[in-house]
């Protein structure tokens, strides 16, 4: 019987049935719109309220800096053209990092076609943000910096501590530059906790917390202002217009609080799966490297580069074995030119062509991985012999 092993967590997850459960109501018997004032929109808009109170919990924040959105990339988007339309007369400089996801890359894109001027942070070998250059790009124009806090390919997680410290000491007492964070693969992993991380606008998304696509939010600090995307009503403190999606927003929040409650205990289960997985590899598999922080990645990410092959063809023989993985980030599978993260490392394109990236989660086992350990080495022989690569 073929096998379904599913590694891809990190392109999106299943819902749990707990957070759909949670939904149901609000797809059949729950349906009003929550600007309406009769009984059906009331119930609406108090389960949209109870679960901005609840995310503002977990993230230590008052309630109303929630902003609902349609996904992560809706939310860093928002982030983005909001900061930098908002406060464009302080300034015109954004800093973001060169591994950033296409969701920041794209915009930062757009903001130079604008007039604005962005500087692309160079990162290590590991994929950490070269914090001397971050200070040196710093100035009295530069109104935004987006760091993601864990990045999607390779898990490398960032100092978001001390970038915040760098921005405050820089600052001093004004407000710019703001600080913006894409936690969407941190979430379920790392703390969230405003305080502790010192950013001041942060984004989130349901679907890699086995929640529901199509829902996200972005938290932004209580002293900035940001320009809405979209207009027209008054929905989200007039940030975001259109009827709420009670029921992806319900489901959002709950996934939210059980990725919180599970966070600790899973965490260690997939770091110790994580690397169990990486030991053998690298001892099976000659010319087998590992990509991003050694240590400092997120627990369930697995990165890996085998000279000799071509990443997109592993991918689809491992999944003849019923074995779903990727190369990368699931919003660049259609683009075969290798991974802008992966060169960001100073890899060849050569053996940023050759990578493999597998992501654990809630079912992952031991068993499935030691599956994956006897299938793999087979198929890198195969492709080696295939290639007119010389090792």
């Amino acid at each position: 019987m073929k096998k379904n092993i599913y590694l891809d967590y990190a392109a999106t997850t299943y819902i749990d049935s707990e957070v759909l459960q949670k939904m149901k109501p609000y797809l059949t018997s729950a349906y009003g719109n929550a600007s309406s004032l009769y009984s059906l929109g009331r119930e609406a808009k108090a389960a949209i309220e109870k679960a901005r109170d609840d995310i503002a919990k977990i993230l230590g924040v008052l309630p109303s800096k929630i902003i609902f959105t349609g996904s992560g990339t809706e939310s860093d988007n928002l982030a983005i053209f909001g900061i930098a339309q908002a406060y464009r007369d302080y300034g015109n400089h954004v800093i973001i990092s060169k591994i950033e996801h296409k969701a920041v890359l794209e915009s930062a894109k757009k903001l130079e076609k604008q007039g604005f001027k962005v500087t692309y942070l160079n990162v290590d070998s590991q994929g950490s943000v070269k914090l001397a250059e971050f200070k040196k790009a710093l100035s009295k124009k530069t109104i935004l910096v987006s760091i993601m806090y864990a990045n999607n390919e390779i898990g490398t997680i960032q100092t978001i501590k001390e970038i915040s410290w760098i921005i405050k000491r820089f600052r001093k007492n004004n407000l710019l530059p703001a600080f913006h964070t894409d936690a969407c693969q941190a979430a379920g992993a790392l703390s969230l906790k405003i305080k502790d991380l010192g950013v001041d606008l942060l984004t989130l998304n349901g679907s890699k917390i086995y929640g529901p696509k199509g829902s996200g939010c972005l938290y932004v600090n209580k002293d900035y202002k940001i320009e809405p995307l979209i207009v027209g009503g008054s929905q989200e403190m007039g940030l975001r217009a259109g009827t709420e999606n009670t029921a992806l927003i319900v489901g959002f929040s709950e996934a939210l609080k059980l990725a919180e409650k599970l966070r600790k205990k899973e965490s260690q289960r997939l770091k110790n799966l994580r690397d169990y997985f990486i030991k053998k590899v690298l001892k099976i598999i000659p010319n087998a490297r590992l990509n991003g922080h050694p240590q400092k990645r997120l627990p369930n990410n697995i990165n890996l580069s085998f000279a000799g092959i071509e990443g997109e063809s592993l991918v689809l023989k491992l999944d003849q074995y019923g074995i779903s993985a990727s190369t990368g980030s699931a919003c660049t599978s259609t683009d075969l030119t290798p991974s802008h993260v992966l060169l960001a490392l100073g890899m060849s394109e050569e053996l940023a062509s050759a990578s493999l990236r597998l992501t654990l989660g809630r079912k992952t086992t031991e068993e499935d991985l030691d599956y994956v350990l006897k299938i793999l080495p087979k198929i890198v022989e195969e492709l080696r012999k295939m290639s007119a690569i010389r090792l």
